[in-house]
């Protein structure tokens, strides 16, 4: 079973929005390992914080860090990917497996749609990744899955190409939904409730 609650064994803060729900600001505290997107380190460092690594392409740190955190730096060149998938590359590397991404939502919308779309990539990769925002955590799934919830939850389904679509303890049936607004807005009517299918979707569980 999947739940929306879990403990990462690395943190990745991107540079959106800085979080202010208790959810991600408490996991990325109580984090043992975080990695700084570079242009989300800004805010981390000013807050009073020291990152395990900044990883990214270095052009959004500033030129004081930089020069600061020089020895925890690692650049990444490559303009193939965004700073988010250089962490999770770098993490993966590292050994880490379960990872929480915060701080990947806000700002510039097209940003955030590729980063929240990128799950899907770690998942295939062998990854459990997920981003907490703070309204709620994107958990990449696919096939038959049955998650944790609380009835009343609201849940939203966001399918990329899976077939065959069917709930149980949810409100709402599901469909092999076409548009991504399709699947938004459903419930969860029972402490659990399970997505049949074949192929790949994303799942939004909402903390309220």
């Amino acid at each position: 079973m999947i739940n929306e609650h879990y403990t990462p064994e690395a943190v990745i803060l991107a540079n959106g929005e800085y979080p202010t729900c208790p959810v991600p600001l408490t996991m990325l505290e109580e984090a043992s390992f975080v990695a700084c997107c570079d242009g989300a380190a800004n805010e981390y460092i000013s807050r009073g914080h020291t990152p395990d690594v900044i990883v990214g392409d270095g052009d959004s740190l500033s030129t004081e860090y930089h020069k600061r955190f020089s020895p925890i730096i690692h650049q990444i060149p490559d303009q193939e990917t965004n700073d988010q998938t250089k962490a999770v590359r770098y993490l993966q590397k590292r050994g880490f497996r379960r990872i929480a991404i915060v701080g990947a939502t806000g700002k510039r919308e097209d940003h955030t749609l590729g980063n929240i779309s990128l799950l899907l990539d770690y998942m295939k990769s062998g990854m459990e990744v997920r981003t907490i925002t703070d309204y709620g955590v994107f958990v990449p799934a696919k096939d038959t899955q049955t998650f944790a919830a609380h009835p009343g939850q609201q849940i939203s389904i966001i399918n990329f190409g899976a077939k065959g679509l069917q709930g149980e303890g949810l409100v709402y049936p599901l469909s092999d939904f076409t548009n991504w607004w399709q699947g938004t807005l459903n419930e969860a009517t029972s402490d659990e409730f399970t997505i049949h299918c074949t192929g790949e979707y994303l799942v939004f569980l909402a903390f309220m």
